[in-house]
């Protein structure tokens, strides 16, 4: 299998979420043909090159030239030309209070979940339960199991919502990604 140069360009408030944004998006654009694109999603490794790339003081045409040429195959190098600016806000979140007016009340179900964790059935009893429960495994061939869980009869379980409070000062960082890939 051969190598090819790649260069891209990603945003994000880390360069993991940089690098997994630019990944993300060669697999859209490429598809990720097996690990053999050619372009940063066939990369295996990450290094980010920022601080030996200012103290150079060279172009950043000359210093990824000089870098390509003996860059190893499926090496994903980073720099970062922006930095990121992070919230400082003291405080970043906000709290939304879910109010629910009336009483509470509680009932025990019997709970019927597929393989995959999904709710199949709630249930008044155990028996109806399993009923159901072996009606889905005979047909879909498939593990099911019946939990007993205490459910709320009516309204929302949820007393709150916590949300984000971004800064207007806050912004998203920009690297630049360039390296070796398989194709």
């Amino acid at each position: 299998m051969g190598a090819q140069e790649f260069h891209t360009f990603a945003r994000g408030k880390s360069l993991q979420q940089a690098y997994s944004t630019a990944v993300d998006n060669a697999n859209d654009e490429y598809g990720h043909q097996e690990g053999y694109s050619g372009e940063i999603n066939s990369t295996h490794s990450l290094k980010d090159l920022t601080e030996e790339f200012r103290r150079s003081k060279k172009p950043m045409a000359l210093f990824i030239k000089e870098k390509m040429d003996d860059c190893p195959k499926g090496m994903c190098y980073a720099i970062c030309t922006e930095d990121p600016v992070q919230n400082n806000k003291k405080v970043r979140s906000k709290v939304e209070h879910t109010v629910s007016p009336g009483t509470k009340k509680w009932v025990l179900k019997y709970v019927v979940y597929d393989g995959y964790d999904d709710a199949i059935a709630r249930c008044n009893t155990k028996g109806e339960a399993l009923k159901i429960g072996r009606e889905y495994t005979e047909k879909n061939m498939a593990i099911t199991n019946v939990y007993m869980e205490k459910i709320l009869e009516k309204g929302t379980t949820q007393v709150a919502k916590i949300i984000y409070k971004s800064s207007k000062t806050e912004k998203d960082g920009r690297w630049t990604f360039f390296g070796l890939a398989s194709c």
